[in-house]
């Protein structure tokens, strides 16, 4: 498997946990109850399994063996990729605000949650279609064998390290079960 089809296959995982996200910020904003459980599950989700993991192959080792091969950083698709990275950061940590004042009893939680979801939900859709349909090309093109290769395995010892044997099963499992109780 290319480096590149690993990530884009992790999109499709982060898509589906996008409209499960977009679902529960509906329900919440709606008046229906929170299942905190659920909530906390979403956020490690994203946290743990799309930034910590996904986003940090693409910013440790994609983005410096593109910039090796001439793609710009500055100015540049990655430059953008790493601002849209920060900005989704911020989103987080707005959602995870929003569950905090929630599980406080706080009605204003529900909007928070739900506003920086919406905003997190927008702004990761379209740059998962400019990393798929620009940049992985982009990597495609540049990159050799050899270095996709040494990035494959790069990909596989950061996600040992970093989220844990096993993890990676474990956020599938946590997102097949989120898609039967949001998306039927």
């Amino acid at each position: 498997m290319k480096s590149t089809d690993e990530l884009s296959s992790e999109h499709r995982g982060i898509e589906v946990m996008l409209d499960i996200l977009d679902e529960a910020a509906r329900r919440i904003v709606t008046g229906e109850p929170a299942d905190f459980g659920h909530l906390e599950g979403m956020m490690e989700f994203l946290s743990v399994f799309a930034d910590k993991c996904h986003h940090g192959k693409e910013e440790e080792f994609l983005f410096p063996s593109l910039e090796a091969a001439g793609i710009p950083n500055e100015g540049g698709p990655i430059g953008v990729m790493l601002s849209e990275h920060r900005k989704g950061r911020e989103c987080i940590a707005g959602m995870k605000k929003g569950v905090a004042a929630l599980m406080a009893g706080d009605e204003e939680g529900n909007f928070l949650f739900a506003d920086n979801a919406r905003e997190y939900t927008a702004l990761l859709r379209q740059h998962i279609q400019k990393e798929d349909n620009v940049l992985f090309v982009m990597a495609a093109q540049r990159l050799d064998a050899v270095k996709d290769e040494e990035l494959f395995r790069e990909f596989e010892k950061l996600e040992e390290e970093r989220i844990g044997k096993g993890r990676h099963e474990e956020f599938h499992a946590l997102l097949d079960r989120l898609k039967e109780i949001y998306l039927g």
